[in-house]
């Protein structure tokens, strides 16, 4: 029986743990709260000389703020939005999809995730532990784009 034993524990052992839930979504983020994570995004972004466009999103993925900062590509009007509609829609960060996307084999399923963005820059919203929305940066690096996302979630804390 011993044995049987170390075998079962070397198993559960290997066993993944489950994932934790997802968040839930609460209610929508309000304008003012929004404008907050907004300006926050864009201090960081001029602070470091980047152009950016920012979108913040309610829960349902619906734009309920935008700016873009002048001379920023027009391309990353739609991207910002995006990856704001992304996070809020899947409740995670869009670097979780890149991420899953670099590794390759079945990670490259989230190629047919139809309004996943796989390009960092776009993280939840969150208030009392509920998701309340999501904002999308874009018009640098990937890096860049997460950097000022995160500056403007953090307002949320």
């Amino acid at each position: 029986m011993s044995l049987l034993s170390l075998l079962l524990a070397a198993l559960l052992a290997q066993t993944p743990a489950p994932a934790a839930p997802a968040p839930a979504y609460g209610a929508p983020i309000a304008v003012d709260a929004a404008k907050r994570a907004a300006v926050a995004a864009v201090s960081e972004a001029r602070k470091n000389n980047w152009t950016m466009a920012v979108a913040v999103v309610d829960p349902a993925g619906m734009l309920v703020y935008f700016e873009k900062m002048d001379g920023t590509q027009n391309g990353s009007v739609e991207v910002a939005q995006d990856k704001a509609r992304s996070a809020a829609m899947f409740k995670r960060a869009t670097k979780v999809f890149q991420d899953n996307l670099a590794a390759g084999g079945v990670g490259l399923r989230f190629l047919g995730l139809r309004g996943a963005v796989p390009v960092d820059g776009g993280i939840p919203l969150m208030q009392d532990g509920k998701i309340v929305g999501a904002i999308g940066l874009s018009g640098g690096t990937s890096d860049q784009d997460a950097q000022c996302a995160q500056a403007g979630a953090n307002t949320m804390k």
